[in-house]
């Protein structure tokens, strides 16, 4: 049985906060002995928060460019300058829809920066994507002995809505290579790689949620794990593979 164990009562994190001993603290709160089979799935946010990756909007200056794009897109231009400085290349811009590839390499909206959920009464100000999610990861996972997976939300071509995804994975293999397996009927699976980290930030999130929840970790219990660890970042398909950049 796979089970799915929201960790409650986190409470708002800071810049500064130490994160592992934040998630050790809320693991006991709610009664969970972490034990074989357990993955334990972060949000992007709260380890976004803890490192500090917030912007003051105020402290932005638009560039030609930027103001050009916010022109495109009606959005604030201040916004669109800091995706530029996050991002590697624009890949789309039209009225309200800015994809970028992020620095890290991935392909999102507005190369990942938020502005809901991240605390109010601090002015008006944006927060990044963590500098090395697959680091965070591992320092997690050395911390807590366990599994770890930073999730993220993103969209995805030609479906509507979104669906969590890791960014960072640590202890687990983020990315299986089936090929060379044998199926059922004794043929040999040639292309089937599984996005496992994937697979998991979205079963977390059914307890994580997207908006107001306020649930930022939860554990996935029972997945037995088997292959050699690989970080999130061999999930991201290599832009000369890029079928539709």
């Amino acid at each position: 049985m796979i089970e799915i164990v929201p960790l409650t009562g986190i409470g708002e994190v800071r810049p500064g906060d130490d994160l592992a001993d934040i998630l050790h603290m809320a693991l006991g709160q709610c009664g969970v002995e972490p034990r074989a089979g357990d993955i334990l799935v972060v949000t992007q946010k709260i380890v976004s928060k803890a490192e500090g990756r917030f912007i003051s909007l105020a402290d932005v200056k638009p560039g030609e460019e930027a103001q050009r794009l916010a022109d495109i897109t009606r959005k604030d231009a201040r916004l669109v300058q800091l995706v530029l400085d996050e991002s590697s290349a624009v890949l789309r811009a039209v009225p309200h829809v800015l994809i970028a590839r992020h620095r890290l390499g991935h392909v999102m909206a507005n190369a990942g920066i938020d502005r809901s959920n991240i605390g109010a009464g601090e002015g008006d100000r944006a927060l990044l994507l963590p500098v090395d999610p697959d680091g965070t990861a591992s320092q997690l996972h050395a911390r807590l002995g366990l599994p770890v997976v930073i999730s993220d939300s993103f969209g995805r071509p030609w479906r509507m809505g979104v669906v969590a995804v890791a960014i960072g994975a640590a202890g687990l293999p983020a990315l299986q290579d089936r090929r060379g397996e044998l199926d059922r009927d004794g043929r040999t699976l040639e292309v089937t790689q599984v996005a496992l980290a994937d697979i998991v930030a979205t079963a977390a999130c059914l307890a994580t949620g997207e908006g107001a929840e306020g649930i930022p970790a939860a554990l996935v219990r029972g997945y037995p794990l088997t292959g050699t660890a690989r970080p999130a970042a061999d999930l991201v398909r290599p832009v000369h593979e890029d079928l539709f950049a």
